[in-house]
C-alpha cells in the first residue's frame, strides 16, 4: 500500500501512485522493517530536481522494481526540504562513504536507521542489480552489514560533533578570507570553481561587506564582475528575471534549468546592495526582475512564497525557456528577429540541446542609448507573451520557513531602498537606467513585491509559529507536522528584525525575540555553537550540527546572523555574546575554507563594523532626507528604525526626541552613542 496521498509534500505526491509501497519517514515504517527484518530503503530528493524524476520514471514507476523492492526492503521516500535534518544526516554518510553527494539519494539502511550502504542517482539495471546484492548480504552476511553501518555511525558523528576548537572571528580572518577568495576567483568567467558553476551569493555579500570596511578595490571587482557575468549568462532569465539553481557549464551558458527560492532571495539581497553601494545600473535592474519575479511567480496570495520552478517542463528540461533563429523571427518578425537573435546569442547551431538556444546578454545594452534600450525591452515584452504560451513548468508550493524568512529580508532590503532613495532620484546614480518609464516600473515592482513579503511574514507569524514553536513547512494554508530546524529559526527571526525595522511595528521585533529565546534554549551547544535540531526534536543516528554555508545560510550562521541584529535593535547585549560564542565556532573553518563560510563572514563584519545602530526621529520616515542619507551610507550591518519618538515596542526610538522640532538621527555603534544630530552632512560624518 502506497502511503503518500495525504502527503503535504508536491515531492512526495508525485510518487503516490508509484507500485511502489512508499512510507514517508516515520516511526512505524521502521517498526515495520523491524517485524519483517528487512532493510530500510530510504530516497531523498525534492519537487524540482531532474535526476529525481528520471530515476522515479525509470524505476519507481516500473511495476517489476516495485515488486522487488516492496518484496526485499521497507521504501520511504524524504523530501529533503521538508525534513533537512534527515537529509543533512544521510548525505554526510552519503559523503562519507562514496566522496560525494546529490540528489537523488538513496540510502540502504537497517531497521533502526543505520546507514550501511550509500549513493545517489542509479539507473534502471544498476538499481535492479543493487536490489539484489543489498538483500543478499541482508540475508547471507549480516555481520558484516552490521559492522559497516556502526562504523558509518561513528564517521558522521565525529563529522557532524561540536566542541571543536574556536577562535574569536577577527579582521585579519576575514582579510584572509577575503584573500583566500581572490586567490580562487574565476577572472575570466567570473565566479569560483569550474563546471557546474553555483551563484555564490553568500561570498558576494561578505565581498561587498569586506570592500566597505578595507576600501578593498579587488574585492568589490570581483562583486561587479560576477554580478554582471551571471546577469549576461543564461543561467539568468532574460526574459522574466530570476537565476536558475547553478550553470552546467564554467561561464553561466546553460542553466539547470530549476529556480529555487532560496538562490534569488540572497541573490536579490545581493544586487540590491550593489545598487546601494555602487548605482550600478545593471544591478538596479536585476534586483528589480528578481523581486518581481519572486512576487509574481513564487508568491502564493494569503500565504508566503512557494519553494520552487521544476527543471523540467512535461519531462523535458529547458522546453519553456529555449529558442532557435527561426522561432525568434517567427515570433518578432524578420528584422527584430535577427536582432534579437545577435542580441541574445541564438544561433543556428544552437547552445543548448537539438540546435536550441538559451537565452543570454550577449551585448551591452543597460547603457546603450535609449532607442536600443527602447527596442530590447519591447523584444522582452513580446517573446515572454510568446513564451508564456508554452506548457510551463511545475511549482513546487510548499512554503518553507527559512526560505520565506530569507525572500523577506532581501524584499524588505529592496523596498527600503527604493523608498529612501526614489526609484528616479537614485536610477540617476547609475546613468541610464533612470528613462521614466523604467523609474515607473521600479515603484510597481516595489508595491507588488512589498505586498507579497507583508503577505510572507504574516503567513509565518499566524501559520508557521505553533506553541511559541516554528515548523518548517506548510502548503495550502496548513502547517505540516517537521518541526522547525535551526535555520528556520535564524531566518525567520532576521526577517522579522527587517520587517520590524522596515515598518517600524514593534510585535516583529517581539516576535524575533521569541524565536530567539527558543533557539538559545534548544538548540544551543555547550561550547557556544549549535546543533540542528532541537534537543526534543526527534533522535536520529546522530544529531546534526553542521556549520558550513553551502546552498542556503547553516543554521549556526543564520542564527548568528539574527542575534547580531536582534541585539542591535533591542540593546540586549546576551544575545550579541551569544553571537560572538558561536561565531567563534566557525572561525576556524573560516581561515581554511572561506568559500564555504560566506553567511558567516558576512556577519562577522556587521560585529567589526558595530554594528551600527541608526535611529532617525522623524514625522516621514519614508521621505526624510536623512533616512535616505542614514541607508546609503549605512555601515556593513547597520540596523536602522525611523519613526516618532518612543513608539512602543521600538526600543531605538526610546527616549529619542527631536531636536528643536526637527528630524534628528541618533547613531551608535556597539551601544555606545554619538551627539544626536539634525543635518545629512553632520550625519554622514558619524557614518
Amino acid at each position: 500500500m502506497n502511503r503518500l496521498a495525504s502527503a503535504t509534500s508536491p515531492y512526495l505526491l508525485q510518487h503516490a501512485d508509484n507500485p511502489v509501497d512508499w512510507w514517508p519517514w516515520c516511526e512505524e515504517a521502521f517498526a515495520e522493517a523491524k517485524r519483517r527484518d528487512v532493510p530500510v530503503m530510504i530516497s531523498v530528493g525534492y519537487a524540482a530536481c531532474h535526476w529525481c524524476h528520471v530515476m522515479a520514471h525509470e524505476s519507481f514507476e516500473d511495476a517489476a522494481v516495485g515488486a522487488l523492492l516492496n518484496e526485499g526492503f521497507v521504501a520511504i521516500k524524504v523530501d529533503r526540504e521538508e525534513r533537512p535534518d534527515v537529509d543533512a544526516v544521510y548525505m554526510t554518510a552519503t559523503q562519507a562513504m562514496t566522496g560525494q553527494g546529490g540528489w537523488p539519494m538513496t540510502v540502504f539502511a537497517t531497521p533502526d536507521g543505520t546507514p550501511f550502504f550509500c549513493g545517489t542517482y542509479f539507473p534502471k539495471p544498476n538499481f535492479v542489480r543493487l536490489l539484489g546484492s543489498v538483500g543478499t548480504a541482508w540475508r547471507e552476511q549480516r555481520e558484516a552489514v552490521l559492522r559497516q553501518g556502526a562504523a558509518v555511525v561513528e564517521a558522521i558523528g565525529g563529522a557532524q560533533a561540536v566542541g571543536g576548537p574556536s577562535a574569536p572571528l577577527t579582521a585579519e580572518l576575514l582579510d584572509a578570507a577575503a584573500a583566500q577568495l581572490a586567490g580562487e576567483y574565476d577572472d575570466r568567467n567570473a565566479g569560483f570553481g569550474g563546471a557546474p558553476k553555483f551563484p555564490p551569493h553568500m561570498n558576494l555579500l561578505f565581498l561587498l561587506r569586506h570592500h566597505q570596511r578595507t576600501g578593498s578595490a579587488e574585492s568589490l571587482e570581483i562583486a561587479r564582475h560576477t554580478a554582471e557575468a551571471m546577469a549576461r549568462g543564461g543561467i539568468y532569465d532574460q526574459l522574466a528575471g530570476g537565476f536558475a539553481r547553478y550553470s552546467v557549464d564554467a561561464h553561466w551558458t546553460v542553466p539547470h534549468f530549476e529556480k529555487m527560492l532560496y538562490d534569488n532571495a540572497l541573490l536579490l539581497r545581493f544586487y540590491t546592495q550593489l545598487w546601494r553601494l555602487t548605482g550600478d545600473p545593471l544591478a538596479r535592474r536585476v534586483a528589480r526582475d528578481v523581486a518581481r519575479f519572486l512576487a509574481d511567480e513564487l508568491h502564493r496570495p494569503g500565504e508566503g512564497f512557494a519553494s520552487a520552478l521544476d527543471a523540467d517542463t512535461e519531462g523535458v528540461e529547458g522546453l519553456t525557456y529555449v529558442w532557435t533563429p527561426a522561432q525568434l523571427v517567427e515570433a518578432l518578425g524578420e528584422e527584430d528577429g535577427r536582432w534579437a537573435a545577435d542580441l541574445f546569442g541564438v544561433t543556428e547551431s544552437g547552445s543548448f540541446e537539438h540546435g536550441t538556444s538559451v537565452l543570454r546578454l550577449a551585448r551591452d545594452v543597460d547603457a546603450a542609448d535609449p532607442a536600443v534600450r527602447a527596442r530590447w525591452q519591447d523584444v522582452v515584452r513580446r517573446l515572454l507573451a510568446l513564451r508564456d504560451t508554452r506548457p510551463q513548468p511545475a511549482r513546487d508550493d510548499k512554503v518553507v520557513a527559512a526560505w520565506n524568512g530569507l525572500a523577506i529580508t532581501a524584499i524588505a532590503e529592496f523596498v527600503r531602498l527604493v523608498e529612501t532613495l526614489g526609484a528616479a532620484g537614485h536610477a540617476s546614480v547609475g546613468g541610464a537606467a533612470g528613462a521614466d518609464g523604467d523609474a515607473n516600473l521600479l515603484e510597481g515592482v516595489t508595491i507588488v513585491a512589498d505586498g507579497a513579503m507583508r503577505d510572507a511574514a504574516e503567513h509565518l507569524a499566524r501559520v508557521h509559529v505553533v506553541d511559541g514553536r516554528l515548523r518548517r513547512v506548510s502548503r495550502d494554508g496548513v502547517v505540516g507536522e517537521p518541526a522547525g530546524v535551526l535555520e528556520d529559526y535564524g531566518c525567520v527571526a532576521e526577517a522579522f528584525c527587517a520587517m520590524h525595522q522596515l515598518t517600524g511595528e514593534g510585535r516583529w521585533l517581539e516576535l524575533a525575540g521569541q524565536l530567539l529565546d527558543v533557539a538559545l534554549a534548544r538548540f544551543a551547544a555547550p561550547d557556544g555553537g549549535f546543533y540542528d535540531t532541537a534537543d526534543d526534536a526527534e533522535q536520529l543516528v546522530t544529531r546534526p550540527a553542521d556549520p558550513t554555508d553551502n546552498a542556503t545560510p547553516s543554521g549556526r550562521s543564520a542564527i548568528v546572523a539574527a542575534l547580531v541584529t536582534y541585539a542591535a535593535l533591542s540593546g540586549e547585549t546576551r544575545y550579541r555574546e551569544a553571537a560572538e560564542a558561536a561565531l567563534a565556532t566557525v572561525a576556524p573553518i573560516v581561515a581554511r575554507h572561506a568559500r564555504f563560510t560566506g553567511y558567516a563572514a558576512t556577519t562577522g563584519e556587521a560585529l567589526l563594523a558595530g554594528p551600527h545602530e541608526i535611529a532617525v526621529v522623524t514625522d516621514n520616515p519614508a521621505g526624510d532626507p536623512l533616512v535616505a542619507a542614514a541607508y546609503r551610507h549605512a555601515p556593513p550591518g547597520a540596523v536602522l528604525v525611523a519613526g516618532r519618538p518612543d513608539q512602543p515596542g521600538v526600543p531605538l526610538l526610546a527616549d529619542r526626541p527631536m531636536r528643536d522640532g526637527r528630524p534628528t538621527a541618533y547613531v551608535c555603534r556597539g551601544f555606545a552613542c554619538q551627539q544626536p544630530v539634525t543635518t545629512v552632512d553632520d550625519l554622514l560624518a558619524q557614518l
